[in-house]
């Protein structure tokens, strides 16, 4: 579960393994820090922002992205042998699903309508293509492999939002997430390095 937390004019991100607030719960925490109206009916938010509908597209890829990783991670886990690894692939498939869950909840306080899912199209672009291949093979350096290529392109898709002129809360959020993506990015690098040396031993 994640949740914000406000501290004077600092919004903080914090991620719960158990999920014990409702949905309606989440809305009203997104909304009592100050995202629940439009940017264009906030006449706090400078000009120097990106418009509210590229705001909203942003936000938009970012859920197809996650969602994309989510349903990545659980088809990863499905297929790998090992059981430490099968845990953290289900750890990292529900991480993306609470982040696309926040990044949705953003997109209504702007306003806008949230995608859903992932696609065919967005899953080429970011790196899971492979990874049914790699799973059919019973291969779990394959697998990791393929992970490590998601977590590329999600990090890549996390840059280029950070690179824009977002709001302060919402910049915030997304560079929480973008952290929490990098780490997840290194510990499956340092796990395919160690299957390669296992494997290099055998």
């Amino acid at each position: 579960m994640v949740i914000v937390e406000k501290h004077g004019s600092q919004i903080k991100y914090f991620e719960f393994s158990n999920n014990s607030y409702s949905s309606t719960e989440v809305i009203k925490m997104v909304n009592e820090y100050g995202t629940s109206r439009s940017m264009a009916e906030d006449d706090s938010i400078s000009s120097d922002y990106e418009s509210n509908d590229k705001v909203i597209s942003t936000l938009n890829g970012l859920i197809e992205t996650c969602k994309d990783g989510q349903e990545g991670f659980q088809t990863a886990a499905e297929g790998v042998e090992r059981s430490d690894l099968k845990t953290l692939f289900y750890e990292f498939s529900q991480q993306r699903a609470e982040f696309a869950g926040v990044l949705q909840e953003l997109v209504r306080s702007l306003g806008g309508d949230p995608e859903h899912t992932g696609s065919t199209a967005g899953a080429l672009h970011r790196g899971w293509i492979d990874i049914k291949s790699a799973v059919t093979g019973q291969d779990d350096e394959a697998i990791l492999n393929e992970c490590e290529r998601g977590e590329d392109s999600a990090k890549d898709t996390y840059r280029e939002a950070l690179e824009m002129k977002l709001p302060a809360n919402i910049a915030d959020i997304i560079s929480q997430q973008s952290q929490a993506i990098l780490a997840a990015h290194n510990r499956i690098r340092s796990l395919r390095d160690a299957q390669d040396q296992r494997a290099a031993n055998t």
